[in-house]
């Protein structure tokens, strides 16, 4: 997502806390945590329990690596621009409006990191800190957080997290949970994935625009202003327009790419392209896909399950080229993370949910003592 001139500013000064001392367990010669099973293969850091490389098989029988990151373990917290390369932000995903919002009848303030909004909680959000592990078998792996009341400006209360992700059968599973003891404050918390399951191996192209993408329970969508923030209205895509991935299956990500309002339809003045905003999950069964993402060229279909509302969509328009692929990545003349090269999946509750009290999301988005968030989502690999 588009990060604005002062977000980059305030990055700069970004407290990173540092490791602590209760970790027992170590990762292995490369730095990396690795959990496997048939099909799949999954490799962490402990810098925002983080993704760095998920591998599955594609239609050759070839081991890719499908999700964006580093070689360099060291430059996930160097990087200016943060993409949050698959980690978990928090403790409130997305974007808080005008950096503000009531809690039983008091206001509070947040940082104002993307042009008088709050993202991700601010330049000090989970994404940002080094977690524990607690647990660590062959086939899953616990990091865990405490993250103290007012870490993130205007998070008040201590909030402790965990995230278990284990693997079974071209499957990636991963479960958070949450608590607040002290007092009643807003969580809401997402897998910040980035995908290109082409590995970037596709002479034709390394952008993300002939994936297939289908959300058979997502006609509706939020609509947001310039600065990707909700206005409060939910419209409802019609068949065959740039935000309809529900009327039919199979359907290309860049299909309305013709279409002049592609270019903007993701806000920022028409300078965003493509997309970057959250459509509902309505009336799905239980368990049942919510999502299906696939690549012809490498014939592998991810399938998404998840028991949250919505899902954000961002297809990388920030991505300059100035990010290097990893080396298990690209082709000799494709080495770069370019502009609509990727896409960003996010399943979460409704961005901004805290002030909009109209869509009745906001005590599921607010957890006080006593109470326990739980937030899981699957992610199935096949072959097209």
């Amino acid at each position: 997502m588009k990060l604005s001139t002062l977000f980059f500013a305030a990055l700069a000064e970004a407290i990173v806390l540092p490791r602590t001392e209760e970790t027992t367990f170590s990762p292995g010669p490369d730095g990396k945590y690795t959990i496997s099973a048939p099909g799949i293969k999954a490799q962490f850091i402990e810098y925002g329990a983080t993704l760095t490389n998920l591998f599955v098989k594609d239609k050759n029988g070839n081991d890719i690596d499908v999700v964006l990151g580093y070689d360099d373990l060291d430059w996930y917290p160097k990087d200016p621009g943060h993409p949050v390369y698959n980690s978990i932000p928090g403790r409130y995903v997305n974007r808080i409006g005008k950096a503000k919002y009531t809690l039983d009848g008091k206001e509070y303030i947040t940082q104002d990191n993307d042009g008088g909004n709050t993202l991700h909680s601010g330049t000090n959000n989970w994404s940002f800190r080094y977690w524990n592990v607690t647990a660590f078998t062959p086939e899953s792996i616990t990091f865990s957080i405490s993250d103290a009341s007012n870490s993130s400006l205007g998070m008040l209360g201590r909030v402790d997290s965990s995230v278990t992700y284990s693997v079974t059968n071209s499957t990636w599973n991963i479960k958070i949970t949450a608590s607040s003891p002290e007092q009643r404050t807003p969580v809401m918390l997402t897998q910040h994935t980035y995908f290109n399951l082409d590995a970037y191996k596709n002479p034709s192209t390394d952008l993300i625009w002939d994936h297939t993408l289908y959300l058979p329970y997502s006609s509706r969508y939020l609509e947001a202003d310039q600065g990707a923030l909700p206005t409060g209205k939910i419209l409802t895509a019609s068949p065959g327009s740039i935000n309809d991935f529900t009327s039919s299956p199979n359907v290309p990500f860049g299909h309305s790419k013709n279409d002049p309002k592609f270019q903007g339809n993701c806000g920022a003045n028409g300078v965003c392209e493509g997309y970057n905003g959250y459509w509902l999950i309505d009336d799905a069964p239980k368990d049942a896909v919510v999502l299906t993402l696939a690549s012809p060229f490498s014939g592998v279909k991810a399938d998404l399950r998840t028991d949250q509302p919505g899902i954000v969509l961002y297809s990388c328009s920030w991505m300059d080229g100035s990010a290097v692929l990893k080396k298990t990545q690209g082709l000799s003349d494709k080495q770069r993370v370019v502009k609509s090269s990727c896409v960003a999946v996010e399943a979460q509750d409704y961005p901004d949910g805290i002030n909009r009290p109209e869509w009745g999301r906001t005590e599921a988005q607010i957890l006080g003592p006593d109470e326990t968030y739980n937030w899981e989502s699957s992610w199935t690999f096949s072959l097209l």
